[in-house]
């Protein structure tokens, strides 16, 4: 099955539409957001497509294709409005003999890794960077971010199929491409 990956969607409803336009476009069965889905929150601009309200909207209508993390911009609250889990700090997702370990990045990070064994993912956004590097001896990805790239990234997002994960602006060209 296909996968698209994204994070840090902080509330824009245009670049929402667009990822799930690109859902539609990869023909991919699932997407796992890895969290800050409503919320832009004190260090981030707001930015322009700014609706919340929209982007439950938008989600609540694919809720039974994704697959949520909490960031550290989600509340309880945002719990209530929204009719798919997005409170777990991490999912874990086999990808043949490895494990991948998806999560925000603000408490598992390159910095520092969760338990993991040798040639296992670890998932995260947060930082609005694009990242494929190795670390010791697990790889740690993260897809940027779908609203509010930071470095001079495009907005975009991932792809997983099989065991290859690709980088792709929103508009679906992709940039970098990583088979395990």
């Amino acid at each position: 099955m296909k996968w698209i990956i994204a994070s840090d969607l902080h509330g824009d409803a245009d670049c929402c539409r667009t990822l799930l336009e690109a859902l539609e476009r990869e023909q991919a069965g699932r997407m796992l957001l890895l969290g800050d889905l409503l919320y832009h929150g004190p260090r981030n601009d707001l930015p322009a497509g700014y609706r919340p309200k929209e982007v439950i909207e938008l989600l609540s209508a694919v809720k039974e294709r994704l697959c949520c993390v909490r960031g550290n911009c989600e509340a309880e609250v945002d719990q209530l409005v929204l009719p798919f889990p997005v409170m777990a700090d991490y999912a874990l997702l086999p990808l043949g003999e490895r494990t991948v370990f998806a999560t925000h990045g603000h408490v598992w990070n390159a910095q520092h890794l969760p338990p993991l064994c040798p040639g296992d993912v670890l998932l995260h956004g947060h930082t609005h960077v694009p990242t494929w590097e190795p670390a010791g001896d697990v790889w740690v990805l993260n897809p940027g971010s779908a609203a509010l790239p930071k470095e001079g990234w495009p907005k975009g997002y991932l792809t997983l199929e099989e065991n290859t994960f690709v980088w792709k602006e929103l508009s679906g060209e992709a940039y970098h491409r990583l088979t395990l």
